[in-house]
């Protein structure tokens, strides 16, 4: 018997803001969470094909209010959204949908929405290829998640 998530927690970096090899630890398709490898770090550094761009306070709001606006429009539960400089986080329920459907849908509106305002995300990419997603089951989980994308995100006085 298949049972549908409460919701899926989504996160998604800005491009070229956590690469393999990350010093914050990094995930590997194949072996999971992996240590810091500064030298494979800075191989994916050097390969990039564009510097990178951080999110502004404004471009933060346009994403959130564009991942609400999505939401709304495609009957959605969103729990919460924010927007960092360097990543986003969702919080989303989506009967019938998957996690990655979910977070390719809302990546794709953004984009769209930041390349429509700010031509420096035109024809370069604003995002990390993929991204991560978790079903969140219980009631528990799903406050938990949700207290951390709404406070612990400024707790780590990340973004100034």
């Amino acid at each position: 018997m298949h049972v549908e998530p409460l919701a899926c927690f989504i996160t998604f970096t800005v491009y070229g803001t956590f690469l393999q090899g990350d010093a914050r630890w990094w995930r590997c398709r194949e072996s999971g969470t992996r240590p810091p490898q500064p030298l494979l770090q800075q191989w994916h550094r050097n390969r990039l094909n564009h510097e990178v761009v951080l999110l502004d306070p404004f471009q933060r709001q346009a994403v959130e209010v564009e991942a609400k606006r999505l939401a709304a429009f495609r009957d959605w539960k969103l729990w919460c959204v924010n927007a960092r400089s360097n990543h986003v986080h969702v919080v989303v329920s989506a009967q019938g949908a998957s996690g990655a459907k979910i977070r390719d849908q809302i990546k794709a509106n953004c984009t769209r929405v930041l390349r429509q305002k700010w031509s420096v995300f035109v024809d370069r990419p604003v995002w990390t290829v993929g991204g991560d997603w978790k079903c969140i089951q219980t009631e528990d989980e799903l406050e938990q998640v949700v207290v951390y994308v709404r406070e612990a995100q400024d707790r780590k006085e990340r973004d100034g």
